[in-house]
């Protein structure tokens, strides 16, 4: 599999790998939970974050078979904003419309928690997804992928930010040069989240 920047026409099946991908994890699972328990509404939600990057061209992907995306990388680059107002506001109401109102309320305080902690200076690339389709996790593509992203930014003199949603994934950021520098938790069930930063590498 070769990597390269997604296109608007991987959006579907970018959408696909990461609704799967975060499906269970520590903070987006629980956060994300409709009312009635149904999950038709994460297609739609992660969709507007993926059309907001890839219109970047900040988007990478390992492809699989039949269209399908192995992995993918969503960066958001320096000096833009992660989502549209159109988009932003399509999110909300998406939400508001899923989620009850107390559960609304909790994720709209979660978002709060998330942008309080991103820094602003130095400019740096934000990575605000990293996802392997279940039928591709553990050959390390995902860490393929990050490192080859990270070297393209060392070349440019980037650094880079994230926010870790999965303790478990903490130590394959560490591998790739993150280290943590911040933290909180996520409003609803207490899971912690981890601010990470790596400066760029020099030659």
């Amino acid at each position: 599999m070769d990597a390269r920047t997604a296109r608007p026409d991987d959006v579907d099946a970018i959408t696909t790998t990461i609704a799967l991908a975060f499906r269970n994890d520590p903070v987006w699972g629980p956060a994300l939970v409709a009312a009635d328990g149904g999950t038709d509404h994460l297609l739609p939600f992660w969709r507007y974050f993926v059309e907001g990057a890839v219109g970047h061209g900040t988007v990478s992907i390992l492809g699989g078979p039949a269209g399908e995306v192995a992995t993918v990388a969503v960066w958001v680059p320096p000096g833009v904003d992660e989502l549209t107002a159109e988009q932003e506001s399509g999110v909300d109401a998406l939400m508001a419309a899923t989620l009850t109102p107390e559960r609304y309320a909790a994720y709209q305080q979660l978002w709060t928690l998330f942008e309080d902690a991103h820094p602003h200076e130095p400019a740096h690339m934000y990575l605000t997804l990293l996802a392997t389709h279940p039928d591709h996790r553990g050959r390390g593509i995902g860490q393929r992928l990050l490192a080859e992203d990270l070297a393209r930014f060392d070349a440019e003199g980037l650094p880079a930010y994230l926010e870790s949603t999965n303790p478990a994934n903490d130590h394959r950021y560490a591998r790739a040069g993150f280290r943590p520098v911040g933290g909180f938790r996520s409003v609803i069930d207490g899971a912690q989240v981890t601010t990470m930063w790596r400066d760029p590498v020099r030659p």
